[in-house]
């Protein structure tokens, strides 16, 4: 295993466990009963969500599963290299 390899491959298994955590961390869409009785009504939490810590964990999630999937696609690359 080459260098590069072993960097990405510790940078994948941190990433990978930090996006499990931001994950369990989000809140679900649907906030039981409350969110059922109000609808889909505009409101000021709906409007600047993100600004807010779920706005943040979502651009996280967002731009994390991106990196992963390109770190695993080059890691791919790498190996078929070689051999």
């Amino acid at each position: 295993m080459s260098v590069i390899q072993i960097i990405l491959s510790i940078i994948y298994v941190i990433l990978g466990i930090a996006i499990s955590v931001v994950i369990l961390m989000q809140e679900g869409k649907s906030n039981g009963l409350g969110s059922a009785i109000g609808g889909m009504a505009d409101s000021y939490w709906s409007k600047n969500r993100g600004r807010s810590m779920e706005g943040t964990l979502e651009h996280f999630t967002r731009y994390g599963a991106i990196v992963f999937m390109v770190i695993t696609l080059i890691l791919n690359i790498l190996l078929k290299m070689q051999g």
